[in-house]
């Protein structure tokens, strides 16, 4: 497998070793030790799978002390991290990949970042390991279109769930940070 790390400390691209031949394709998606020494020393305790339509934006979600394996096994999304890491110096600053079921990369989000995606095939499913259960006491949101992000999503009129179109702006995740002491 080849891994590439991105512009923001941790996030990384992964692109599996694919064999192919006229039946299909086979890959390894996951081994702890090689996962591990490409620099993600982590125990994966959840799996989670998403099936969006075109034109679905999910995000920009966060759950604190989580991090994510990000799959696509069918379709193709717009993956974008943004990093809330309080006192990092790229807080605030976004990084996107286009991952889907032809190549079959892989993205890596460590804990502190927020996620969100585009789709941009007909439908898509993804699927994402974690290293955390599900817990709605430690999750949040950020607006997706927030002006002081400026992410070029690849679609006009997204659809939202009710929660990601009333999601707070990065000022006001911000702000929540300077309260508890945390900036």
């Amino acid at each position: 497998m080849h891994v590439e790390d991105l512009k923001l400390g941790g996030v990384k691209l992964i692109s599996p070793r694919v064999f192919q031949d006229a039946r299909g394709f086979f890959l390894e998606s996951y081994q702890k030790a090689r996962y591990a020494a490409a620099g993600i020393e982590c125990s994966f305790v959840q799996t989670n799978h998403s099936r969006s339509l075109r034109g679905t934006l999910r995000g920009l979600h966060y759950q604190r002390g989580q991090a994510k394996l990000i799959t696509v096994v069918r379709g193709s999304i717009f993956d974008v991290v943004v990093d809330l890491r309080a006192g990092s110096p790229t807080f605030g600053q976004w990084d996107a990949a286009v991952i889907d079921d032809e190549e079959l990369q892989q993205l890596f989000v460590p804990d502190g970042f927020a996620h969100g995606f585009a789709v941009v095939s007909d439908v898509a499913d993804v699927v994402y390991q974690t290293t955390s259960v599900y817990d709605p006491e430690l999750e949040g949101v950020v607006r997706y279109d927030d002006a002081e992000l400026a992410i070029p999503w690849p679609i006009q009129r997204p659809v939202l769930s009710e929660r990601d179109a009333a999601a707070p702006s990065l000022a006001a995740f911000r702000a929540s940070l300077l309260s508890q002491g945390d900036v």
